[in-house]
C-alpha cells in the first residue's frame, strides 16, 4: 500500500486534470453541434464564436457544457469514453473469441510488439558492443562516442522514411525490418551510454587489486567490469524498451502500414475519430508499463542472485 498510494494519488491527479479539460476542449464543437440541432446558442454562428474564449462562450452557454462530455467526435474525450473503446477493441473482442481480429487493439499491439522486441535486441547489441569497445579503446572513444551523441540530434521523424526508402533499395522487403531499424536507433543510446558508465564504475583500487591477482584484461571484463555494470545496464534497457516502442510506432507512420498501434493512430486520424487515436495510444501506454515491468522484474531477481540490492 506505501507504494500503491502515491502511484493512485497522481493517477488521480491526472483523471481529475483530463476531466476538467474536456470541457473547454470540447465546447466549441458542442455549441456547433447544438446549433445545428436547432437550439439557440449565445453568439450566433460559428465565425461570431471563432475569436471568442472557450471560457466566455461556457459563460454564455452554461446549458452546453455537460454536452462537451458526450460528443460521438470530441476534440478531447473523457477518460470514461477511452476506457469503452478500449474495452470495446481489446477485451470484448477477446471474450468473443476475435482477439487477432484486424479490428483488435490486441492484434495491432503484437504487431508493434513483434518490431519493438526486434530493434530491442538489435540497438541492446550494438549498444553494448559498443560500450566495450569504447572502454577498452581510446581511439574508438574519441571517435564513436561524439558520432552517437550527434546521431541523437536528428529527429526520428525525419529521418524514419530516409530509412524506409533505403531498405527498399536494399531489397529487405517488408516493414518489419525497417520499423526494427528505427527502433534499434532510438534503444542503442541509452544501453550504449549507461553501459559505459556502468563498466567505468568500478573503482581504481578494485582493478589494482585484480592486477595483483595477475588477471588478465578477459577476467578483469568478466569478473569486476561486467557485473558491477549490471544495475545501470537494467536501468538503460528500460529506457530503452521504451524507446524502441516509440521508434517502432513512429515507424509505422511513414509506411503506410495498415497494422499495428502506430497504423491505428494514423487512420483514426484520417477518418476523424479520436477515441480510435486515444485508446491505440492508451494500449501503447499500457504496453511500455508492461515491458518495463517485466524488465523490472528480471532486474530484482538477477540482482537479489548476484547478491547486490535490487
Amino acid at each position: 500500500m506505501r507504494n500503491l498510494l502515491p502511484i493512485l494519488t497522481v493517477l488521480a491527479a491526472i483523471l481529475a486534470l483530463w476531466y476538467a479539460a474536456v470541457a473547454p476542449m470540447n465546447i466549441r464543437v458542442a455549441l456547433d453541434t447544438a446549433e445545428r440541432a436547432g437550439e439557440s446558442i449565445v453568439p450566433e454562428g460559428a465565425l461570431a464564436r471563432r475569436d471568442m474564449s472557450v471560457w466566455r462562450l461556457m459563460a454564455a452557454n452554461p446549458n452546453q457544457v455537460a454536452a462537451g462530455y458526450t460528443l460521438e467526435r470530441p476534440r478531447l474525450p473523457t477518460p470514461q469514453q477511452v476506457g469503452q473503446e478500449l474495452w470495446k477493441t481489446t477485451g470484448e473482442m477477446a471474450l468473443r473469441g476475435r482477439a487477432m481480429s484486424k479490428r483488435s487493439l490486441i492484434y495491432h499491439g503484437w504487431i508493434t510488439l513483434q518490431s519493438t522486441l526486434w530493434g530491442f535486441v538489435l540497438g541492446t547489441s550494438l549498444g553494448i558492443l559498443g560500450a566495450v569497445a569504447i572502454v577498452y579503446s581510446r581511439v574508438v572513444d574519441m571517435s564513436l562516442m561524439p558520432w552517437a551523441i550527434i546521431s541523437q540530434t536528428i529527429p526520428i521523424v525525419a529521418l524514419a522514411p530516409m530509412i524506409i526508402v533505403l531498405s527498399s533499395q536494399f531489397g529487405i522487403e517488408g516493414r518489419g525490418v525497417p520499423k526494427a531499424v528505427i527502433s534499434a536507433y532510438l534503444c542503442y543510446f541509452p544501453v550504449l551510454v549507461g553501459m559505459v558508465k556502468g563498466l567505468r564504475s568500478p573503482a581504481a583500487s578494485q582493478l589494482d587489486l585484480l592486477n595483483t591477482y595477475n588477471a588478465n584484461g578477459l577476467q578483469a571484463f568478466l569478473k569486476l567490469r561486467l557485473p558491477s555494470s549490471v544495475p545501470y545496464l537494467f536501468t538503460s534497457l528500460k529506457v530503452g524498451i521504451a524507446a524502441a516502442l516509440v521508434g517502432t510506432i513512429v515507424g509505422e507512420l511513414p509506411t503506410g502500414a495498415i497494422s499495428g498501434l502506430g497504423a491505428r493512430i494514423l487512420i483514426g486520424d484520417q477518418f476523424g475519430t479520436p477515441l480510435a487515436i486515444w485508446a491505440a495510444l492508451v494500449a501503447a501506454a499500457v504496453l511500455a508499463g508492461f515491458l518495463v515491468t517485466l524488465l523490472d522484474v528480471a532486474q530484482r531477481v538477477t540482482l537479489r542472485r548476484m547478491g547486490m540490492q535490487a
